[in-house]
């Protein structure tokens, strides 16, 4: 990796370095190459609802357009859009989605797919970023043109709707859906139709500056009220790009990625669609997870953090479910990456098959104390663990936890941030050791 890729494409303030004009410019460029090399013709460009999402795909498509490859526009899509587009047809090699998921709407990002519909590997990163900062050589003898995907939302559409097995319910769930202002709120009418579902939508009237604002699977308490006010049976709530998926139960509690996935386990376990008895999640997954799937007879393989790293070890493993505490979840058998939107129709059919209300099925797992708090710090990023006084405070929390509960602390791999996670048996503990730690890095960093 790196000085622009993190662990999820680049990302940073819009306008600002390296979220500008001029480097989106050799990325496009970068991409054409890397298209041409690899033999195809046509990059897909998607973006979410970001004011700056037009400016950075015009500088993208002119990059792209430059090398001689044609660029297809589809609009504002989430994510995994992009991604479904990359896997079908024979000429597009790459496609590229500006967005910053979960972020304010004053940053935006570059995340890059490659031909078949999967994030690229470190390595192909690495090769892109050297096109990039080293300005290759761009072929002039052709140029490629730019066109527009009229139907991509329909296409997308049709593919979720294919993956739901359920034509005609018998009776249709009630369910509040928080679109959170992004590139959600137009698919999420088409998808969670109403021959299907009995369905009300929240945040789903994006202006360019209100994604992602106290709404989406960041911020859910306008989702829970609006819920219990209406009595519904499930609340969806997708981030900025829809690849992100949190939900709320009927009794208004939260349900992160973890028990999704537990849920969705045992369904898939109990009617013989896991076709390995393995699931993966990374390192920050609460250990109720693990004990939940030990209990099913279900292997547990826990991976860095990262969807992309997830990925990899699902493909290493032979698993078809995998994902992240933070909402996105693989559901290899129908889609290559991560889709907020396929990951609640699985949810949805869980609930409808087997009749069972959301919080009765979230109760197969057990959900251990886990705190999670961020400190700021600035872009030098440290090695805290050789900072003596943290470094200290660090094993000492962790000798008092012993084997009741871990710590884990990482830097963000898209935000200034040092993550401070604490697992233990006892939520007031377990928040007062998270906080020591927190204090001794403001302190020493």
């Amino acid at each position: 990796m790196g000085t622009l890729f993190g662990t999820d494409g680049i990302r940073g303030v819009a306008n600002t370095y390296p979220i500008t004009c001029e480097v989106a410019l050799n990325v496009g460029r970068a991409v054409g190459i890397f298209t041409k090399e690899n033999g195809y013709k046509t990059v897909v460009i998607g973006k979410d609802t970001r004011i700056s999402g037009d400016m950075l795909e015009s500088a993208l498509s002119a990059g792209v357009a430059s090398t001689g490859i044609d660029v297809k526009l589809a609009g504002v899509i989430p994510t995994p859009g992009v991604a479904y587009l990359c896997s079908i047809g024979n000429s597009t090699g790459a496609g590229i989605v500006i967005s910053a998921s979960h972020n304010p709407y004053q940053d935006n990002g570059i995340k890059i797919f490659k031909q078949g519909g999967v994030k690229l590997s470190d390595d192909e990163e690495t090769q892109i970023e050297d096109y990039i900062l080293n300005n290759k050589i761009v072929p002039q003898d052709d140029v490629g043109k730019i066109s527009i995907i009229t139907d991509s939302l329909e296409r997308y559409s049709d593919f979720l709707l294919s993956t739901f097995p359920i034509r005609k319910p018998k009776e249709k769930l009630k369910m509040i859906i928080d679109c959170s202002n992004g590139s959600a709120s137009k698919i999420g009418h088409m998808v969670f139709n109403d021959s299907l579902f009995d369905a009300q939508f929240i945040h789903h009237s994006p202006n360019g500056t209100n994604i992602n604002k106290n709404c989406g699977s960041q911020h859910t308490k306008s989702l829970q009220k609006s819920l219990l006010k209406e009595n519904a049976d499930i609340g969806l709530a997708f981030d900025g790009d829809a690849d992100r998926l949190i939900v709320i139960d009927n009794k208004g509690f939260e349900i992160t990625g973890d028990r999704i996935l537990a849920i969705c386990a045992k369904f898939a376990i109990q009617t013989k669609k896991l076709k390995k008895p393995i699931v993966v999640s990374t390192t920050m997954s609460n250990i109720g997870l693990t004990k939940c799937l030990d209990s099913l007879g279900i292997q547990h393989i826990k991976s860095d953090v990262g969807d992309r790293k997830v990925l990899e070890e699902m493909k290493k493993s032979g698993a078809i479910m995998g994902g992240e505490d933070s909402g996105h979840m693989i559901f290899l058998d129908y889609h290559t990456t991560g889709d907020g939107i396929l990951s609640a129709l699985r949810l949805l059919e869980v609930m409808i098959e087997t009749k069972q209300s959301l919080s009765d099925l979230a109760s197969i797992m057990k959900v251990y104390p886990q705190i999670l708090m961020n400190v700021e710090v600035d872009e030098s990023r440290p090695d805290f663990n050789k900072v003596e006084l943290i470094a200290d405070t660090i094993h000492s929390v962790k000798k008092k936890l012993g084997d009741k509960g871990r710590v884990l602390v990482r830097y963000s791999g898209t935000q200034p941030l040092l993550r401070v996670m604490v697992e233990g048996p006892d939520e007031d503990l377990t928040h007062r050791y998270c906080q020591d730690i927190c204090k001794s890095i403001k302190a020493n960093i």
